[in-house]
């Protein structure tokens, strides 16, 4: 089969489908990436595949940029002839649905990694987003030729409720899952224990709470290092201002970190994973590389985040938004090595067990063949 990998940022593409592309390649498929120029396009071609130019604006509304984007989607199909698509992201889901529907494709497989700002965020332009997008969910979700991955069974039953699809068309998947061989325990000594956050700096991830627990845990005397690893994202508006992050870091709450394109480095020098959301999380690749490297979490009570974290097994959920809860269950962890021991210990297990990314690719795979659903 020719199979098209479609993202709004090559960088997605890098981090999060390389290695499914890869594993397609190795089945025998002739596999095509398709995103936006940016820095890491080369290295997908590096990779040995072709890439594909595709310009979409991740913040942009207006409605000719937008049906510009669709066309020039639409004129890829129509050049390429695949026999199947897979679209990442919310405006790939969307406008690539309607382009295959336009163009003739014979399958699409669409990935809902969570439900994103226009169907969580109660910002005035979030609600008013929300009823077009459902409507073209409704539109390209129930074509017959379409089936739908998600990432946690919350999100799934809210589709299949909204009936923006049938209940046949919609698959659970363990995320994308993660690459236990890249992602594995290291061992270190830190002489003051770090707690780490990934990922990207919304205000919904809960660093605002995090930065308010660590202060908490300042003031009871507990030492450790607060790292975030990540930078904020200016094309979307949930995001946290940079002056607000360097703040933090100019006055030593934290230690700002930035993008790092080699995160197996990073989990390998913390003691603690900390992932304090409030977001409609699908299932955070963070929190399964985290338990791939062996890492206690502390993670917010969300669908996404229950899945990876077993409460008092490989660390502890809390409610979301409760700074205090936040800092009691970091302040258990921080004061005991031997409960970070024995709970990274569970970490390990549990991604082996659940989110090894072989068995994930599978199961995409086979959708994409048509042997389920």
């Amino acid at each position: 089969m020719k199979i098209l990998l479609v993202a709004n940022t090559d960088w997605f593409l890098y981090n999060y489908r390389l290695n499914f592309a890869r594993f397609l390649r190795e089945q025998g498929h002739e596999v095509v990436l398709v995103s936006p120029a940016g820095e890491y396009a080369p290295a997908l071609q590096t990779a040995g595949f072709r890439w594909v130019r595709w310009e979409v604006g991740r913040q942009s509304l207006a409605p000719w940029k937008e049906l510009d984007a669709f066309w020039r989607l639409a004129q890829i199909y129509r050049r390429e002839r695949p026999d199947v698509v897979n679209h990442l992201t919310i405006k790939p889901v969307l406008y690539g649905g309607l382009a295959a529907q336009w163009t003739g494709v014979p399958r699409v497989v669409s990935n809902i990694t969570g439900r994103g700002y226009a169907l969580v965020s109660e910002e005035r332009k979030a609600r008013l987003l929300r009823p077009l997008v459902l409507a073209l969910y409704r539109l390209i979700l129930r074509s017959k030729r379409q089936q739908v991955l998600f990432e946690n069974d919350l999100d799934r039953q809210y589709f299949i409720e909204q009936k923006l699809l049938r209940p046949e068309q919609a698959h659970l998947l363990a995320g994308l899952g993660v690459n236990v061989e890249r992602f594995h325990p290291v061992q270190h000594q830190n002489e003051v224990p770090m707690v780490l956050f990934a990922g990207r700096f919304l205000r919904e991830k809960g660093l605002e709470d995090l930065v308010e627990a660590g202060k908490i845990l300042r003031q009871r005397g507990v030492r450790f290092r607060l790292a975030l690893a990540g930078d904020v994202d200016a094309g979307n508006p949930l995001s946290l201002e940079r002056e607000t992050v360097q703040a933090w870091a100019d006055s030593g709450w934290v230690e700002w970190w930035g993008f790092q394109p080699r995160m197996e480095e990073v989990y390998a020098q913390a003691d603690v994973f900390v992932f304090p959301s409030f977001y409609g999380e699908g299932l955070p690749s963070a929190l399964m590389e985290a338990a791939a490297c062996g890492l206690p979490i502390v993670a917010s009570d969300l669908p996404g985040c229950r899945a990876v974290v077993e409460d008092g097994v490989n660390g502890f959920i809390v409610p979301a938004r409760d700074v205090e809860a936040l800092a009691n269950r970091l302040e258990d962890l921080l004061r005991s090595e031997d409960v970070r021991r024995q709970m990274g210990t569970a970490s390990r297990q549990i991604a082996l067990q659940r989110f090894n990314q072989n068995a994930v690719n599978r199961q995409i795979l086979a959708v994409m063949e048509g042997k389920e659903g």
